[in-house]
């Protein structure tokens, strides 16, 4: 262990502590979370209409306040933007994380108070780095760079009361001054609005640095990866970087884009850590490399409750239950409520418990990304994992992709179209929509169903996207960098008919 290493461990000793707590005191802190929210928020308008000061326990909480949608808070979140305060939260909010989604171009703007900043995204990095120390105790990570690329607007003002921005970017402005002392590129650039001159400008601040550590989207820390790489005139990060170890990701699945990255790092000392900061806050973290499951963040402010996906699907009053009574294996959507300002708020991802304890999570896919026109109940998580064992299986690198569903009235049957943008092609095309099909079908008991023997759903459609249609969608609508993401499933046609008449 190097003096930098012993020092982190040392730092980090008690949090870690903390953190092992979750093991056998989960429950408790998040009992701990309630009350802290309650108590901090019980002067604010909303404290003083559901009585926040009389809440004594959960079921209270619960049957009190309703459930509520970003359309539900708008009202109150517009007041602050215009200078209103002690609506939702007591603190002077200034700053909101800008999300368009992936569905539609309707802002959100999700307060960033300073508590969530401080007890929850900075504490959510903190959190990483310490867990990866723990497991890499040889790590040389304080004593190299740090490359974070996110931020792809910088803030801009709502009025002159309050600013917006990517949550990356919003981080980024009010981070720690310590952390720029081993984090590149400059604020400046990792703040540039335009998408390719930032590429271009972080490309010349960092291929000559001595990077160990990448933090960002997978998809988009792939295209900065390659232009270090032809800059660099070189055929692997290793040769430009060779002290590299570890790449902190997350915003989408990283196992369509594993394969990309040991061609372009093949190196045995490479780790990948998988998190799950999002703008309504930072839930989870990959705490075991050879376990794929997040652990679920306790004690960031948050406190979570969760609804059985086939329950929201079914009902217009779901059932709501407290982290304690989830199950292992069921699909839930989130909700949350937080230092944030966020009551009982539905984030729209949904998620699965790999474990109760401690309780770790993996991302599903979002109540609103799905494809069930045929009852086939296909996931987001089902489509990644899918399309990984067909490029296994084909040799196939995939960049970006996207599926929905295709109504053929004559036969009352459907099949599912698949837009896919390769990075390496298939030798056959046909062998590809096979080992998808298959992968599918032992991955999803709903869809095998429907495909049997053909009676519902007809074999997938491949339809090959030309090289760049999806990066052209995304600067098309403003959303080159950051965390956007072309959807992955819609259950309607609307995108993929967008998406095919630019593909011609």
């Amino acid at each position: 262990m190097n003096l930098f290493s012993l020092s982190a461990s040392l730092v980090y000793r008690n949090r870690l502590k903390t953190i092992n707590s979750y093991e056998w005191a989960a429950d408790a802190i998040q009992r701990e979370q309630l009350h802290l929210l309650l108590t901090l928020a019980a002067r604010t308008e909303w404290g003083r209409k559901y009585d926040f000061k009389s809440i004594r326990d959960y079921t209270s909480f619960a049957n009190r306040i309703p459930l509520q949608t970003y359309d539900s808070l708008k009202p109150s979140i517009e007041r602050m933007i215009n200078g209103e305060e002690n609506i939702l939260w007591p603190s002077k909010v200034k700053w909101y994380a800008k999300s368009s989604g992936t569905t539609n171009d309707k802002s959100k703007f999700i307060p960033v108070t300073p508590e969530i900043l401080k007890l929850c995204h900075y504490r959510g990095g903190y959190d990483t780095v310490g867990l990866y120390l723990r497991n890499n105790p040889r790590s040389s990570f304080y004593s190299r760079k740090g490359l974070i690329l996110g931020g792809s607007h910088s803030p801009s003002p709502l009025n002159r009361k309050s600013h917006c921005g990517d949550l990356s970017a919003v981080l980024i402005q009010n981070i720690p001054q310590w952390v720029n002392l081993v984090r590149i590129p400059s604020k400046q650039t990792i703040l540039m609005n335009e998408w390719e001159s930032k590429i271009k400008a972080v490309v010349e601040q960092t291929w000559r640095k001595d990077v160990g550590s990448i933090s960002g989207v997978p998809s988009w820390i792939l295209v900065l990866l390659r232009e270090i790489l032809k800059r660099a005139g070189k055929e692997t990060l290793t040769e430009v970087w060779p002290n590299l170890e570890v790449f902190f990701h997350g915003g989408i699945s990283f196992d369509p884009y594993r394969t990309q990255y040991k061609a372009l790092i093949p190196s045995d000392r490479m780790h990948y850590m998988e998190t799950y900061n999002a703008s309504e806050g930072f839930f989870g973290i990959q705490n075991d490399q050879n376990d794929p499951g997040m652990l679920l963040m306790l004690d960031y402010g948050i406190f979570y409750e969760f609804i059985a996906f086939s329950e929201l699907e079914r009902s217009d009053n779901p059932k709501v239950i407290p982290l304690e009574e989830v199950k292992e294996g069921e699909i839930y959507a989130v909700v949350i409520s937080t230092v944030g300002g966020l009551w009982r708020y539905m984030i729209g991802d949904t998620i699965s418990f790999t474990s109760r304890n401690p309780y770790k999570i993996e991302i599903v896919g979002r109540t609103v990304h799905f494809i069930n026109a045929f009852g086939e109940e296909l996931m987001v998580d089902n489509a990644e994992k899918g399309m990984l064992i067909a490029c296994q299986q084909t040799g196939a690198e995939v960049r970006a992709y996207t599926v929905a569903p295709q109504f053929m009235l004559d036969k009352a049957k459907g099949r599912h179209q698949w837009l896919i943008e390769f990075e390496k092609m298939p030798a056959s095309i046909e062998q590809f929509c096979q080992a998808l099909d298959n992968s599918l079908q032992s991955l999803n008991s709903d869809y095998e169903a429907k495909r049997y023997k053909n009676f519902t759903l007809q074999p997938p459609e491949i339809i090959l996207a030309r090289e760049g249609l999806f990066m052209e969608w995304l600067k098309i609508k403003g959303k080159l960098g950051g965390q956007h993401k072309v959807p992955r499933l819609s259950n309607h046609r609307e995108l993929i008919e967008e998406l095919l008449g630019m593909n011609h």
